[in-house]
């Protein structure tokens, strides 16, 4: 068993987190990764109104009796979603764990406090995850460069960021970005991390309530099928690589503004490809992870094959290569 700061205070059996995915993180995988004792999210935001996110708890409440969270996105909105309210829903419904991302943690923090919630926020930089930490939340989650979604402006993979942020946080921090098998739960625990999350890979799994070409297409793909786009937007995205996605990147690169690609990057759109299996339907996140995945097991297969590889490799080849020093003689 491996055991972490991030075990320890948040009260999971793995050190594996499956974050908040729009579209995706619904109660059938949030609970079976709960029930192969890691940590799920329910993406508030997928649900559209905070009754609706109430009866998606109570849901995964049927299918579980682990602990899970929910996951509460904030970011810059046409018409933002009554965000408190999703929050008062969290705290009514006895949810104890709830992951913030984009916004400021601050403004939430209180009420989540106030209420016995644990916050682990995700950020993308160094002075953010510190920030985060002065305002109190109880653990970050950190993305490098090659996380799917929103990998922030620097452009700083997780080779350096990780052991960046670990330096100044006393707090549980969690990687993200990347990571799809032992080899990155290991790395990143070298790397000062407690433990690590994913996106991707959990996407691409039996309980994963997107369409079977989605996943087939994750395993097809590799490390080279993602596209960045809102890069002149400075509010940078890492997507799947499809047609719709390359057209968005053109048009940035002719010097087109939001409006010009409004249509195209529609949430409504992203939906039909989960739902409906149409990869070109409209953009849908996916990391440079892909390239590391070639199956699509279940969720209790994925958790039980990265902790025990990963315990073989601590306990095997890194102990192996450790020589004993050489005598010298007189």
């Amino acid at each position: 068993m491996l055991r972490t700061r991030f075990t320890e205070v948040f009260g999971v059996e793995h050190p594996i987190v499956q974050g908040g995915m729009m579209w995706v993180g619904r109660a059938e995988l949030v609970a079976a990764v709960a029930n192969a004792g890691a940590l799920g999210f329910i993406t508030a935001l997928t649900q559209p109104t905070p009754d609706d996110l109430r009866l998606e708890i109570e849901r995964c409440r049927e299918l579980t009796d682990k602990p899970f969270g929910v996951n509460l996105t904030i970011l810059p909105s046409i018409t933002p979603p009554p965000y408190e309210e999703y929050r008062q829903a969290i705290i009514d419904s006895g949810v104890k764990i709830v992951e913030i991302a984009g916004g400021n943690p601050a403004t939430h923090l209180p009420h989540l406090k106030d209420a016995g919630v644990k916050v682990l926020h995700k950020c993308t930089s160094v002075k953010h995850a510190i920030k985060a930490q002065q305002v109190g939340v109880d653990g970050v989650s950190i993305d490098g460069f090659e996380c799917a979604g929103h990998p922030g402006e620097n452009d700083i993979p997780g080779l350096i960021l990780i052991p960046a942020a670990a330096r100044h946080l006393t707090i549980p921090m969690i990687a993200s970005g990347g990571i799809a098998d032992a080899q990155g739960l290991v790395a990143a625990l070298a790397l000062g991390a407690d433990g690590v999350n994913m996106g991707t890979r959990f996407m691409c799994t039996q309980e994963s309530p997107v369409a079977q070409q989605v996943k087939e297409q994750i395993v097809a793909n590799s490390e080279l099928d993602t596209q960045l786009i809102f890069r002149t937007l400075r509010n940078t995205a890492r997507v799947a690589d499809n047609a719709i996605s390359r057209e968005v990147v053109e048009i940035e690169k002719s010097g087109g503004g939001f409006d010009d690609i409004r249509d195209l990057v529609s949430g409504q759109r992203g939906r039909k490809v989960f739902e409906n299996g149409d990869l070109d339907a409209g953009i849908w996140s996916a990391g440079q992870s892909q390239g590391l995945i070639h199956d699509i097991p279940t969720v209790a297969e994925l958790v039980e094959r990265m902790v025990t590889e990963a315990e073989d490799i601590i306990t095997g080849r890194l102990r192996e290569i450790v020589a004993e020093p050489i005598a010298v003689r007189s």
